[in-house]
């Protein structure tokens, strides 16, 4: 099997977001990019190599006026107040936030069939 380091990120879908029905492009994005969804609680925490710094990068600048094109908030949000979605910032925020929402036992562990295309 392949040795890469996991991280483990929390990102909560705002209400605004869960109004709007975005839920699921946002899943589908984060699946898409080859994360794995291994906790769900109307929230989701994902899991992949560099998901911190990439998952902020996909979910753009917490001013939708300053995301790119192609980011969840710059696709997707016009202001500030209605950014949708919100993601851990650093691997400690990001345990600190994991722990808050799930248990140990509420991870589940599995390997994507598409891992060995995703990782060397």
């Amino acid at each position: 099997l392949l040795s890469v380091k996991m991280e483990r990120t929390f990102i909560a879908v705002k209400p605004d977001g869960v109004q709007r029905g975005l839920c699921g492009e946002i899943i589908k994005r984060f699946e898409q990019r080859g994360f794995r969804l291994v906790a769900a609680k109307f929230v989701q925490v994902w899991e992949g190599q560099d998901i911190v710094k990439l998952g902020r990068m996909m979910l753009g600048e917490t001013n939708p006026a300053e995301s790119k094109p192609g980011s969840i908030r710059g696709d997707l949000c016009i202001n500030i107040g209605r950014n949708i979605i919100h993601g851990s910032d650093t691997l400690a925020n990001a345990k600190t936030e994991i722990d808050l929402w799930f248990k140990a036992e509420e991870f589940v562990n599995y390997t994507l069939a598409a891992q060995p295309w995703l990782y060397e």
